[in-house]
């Protein structure tokens, strides 16, 4: 390889070092700090999730969200260990389909690319697992997210269940 290749390839840009790792929420700590993440969510959303149980759901942690059909993924600060981002996984009734929900990154997090990696990890477990097929839904306020879902691959589609939040987009992924 010559000297002016060489320079070349150096003068690539290189993805910057990730000051996250993201792994499965699976002992006692983990769960707590994702019930602590997901209780954050829901305080940012200024909305009631009594419709969804949400109190129910933060008690019996990972529930829904456990293996074999589902996953808890948790983010922590490479220099810290401190939770900073979460996300759930979890199948919906109709075969071959789940649903992602509480995607949240904290303050601390954000900014870092932590809320594409989370998305774009639980995309990989739901192929892993099998499904074909992943929803969500999103207030129609968050447009940020909107964007990064779609800029991802997921379109929009009709309500798959009833909510009393006016505005909710619901969204799907073809994971073929």
């Amino acid at each position: 390889m010559s000297a002016k290749s060489s320079n070349q390839q150096s003068a690539l840009p290189r993805e910057a070092p990730r000051p996250f790792l993201i792994q499965p929420a699976t002992n006692p700590e983990d769960l707590a700090d994702v019930a602590s993440l997901f209780e954050a969510y829901a305080k940012s959303l200024n909305i009631d999730l009594s419709f969804q149980d949400f109190t129910t759901e933060l008690s019996k942690l990972p529930g829904r969200y456990g293996p074999p059909s589902g996953t808890l993924l948790l983010a922590r600060h490479k220099d810290t260990n401190k939770a900073i981002g979460c996300i759930g996984l979890r199948s919906l009734d109709t075969d071959g389909v789940c649903e992602i929900k509480r995607l949240y990154v904290a303050p601390a997090g954000r900014g870092s690319g932590l809320g594409k990696a989370l998305v774009e990890q639980v995309i990989e477990e739901a192929k892993r697992i099998g499904y074909r097929f992943m929803r969500l839904d999103t207030l129609g306020s968050m447009r940020e997210a909107q964007g990064l879902y779609e800029r991802l691959g997921f379109v929009e589609i009709k309500a798959y269940y009833d909510t009393p939040i006016e505005g909710t987009v619901f969204l799907e992924l073809d994971l073929a």
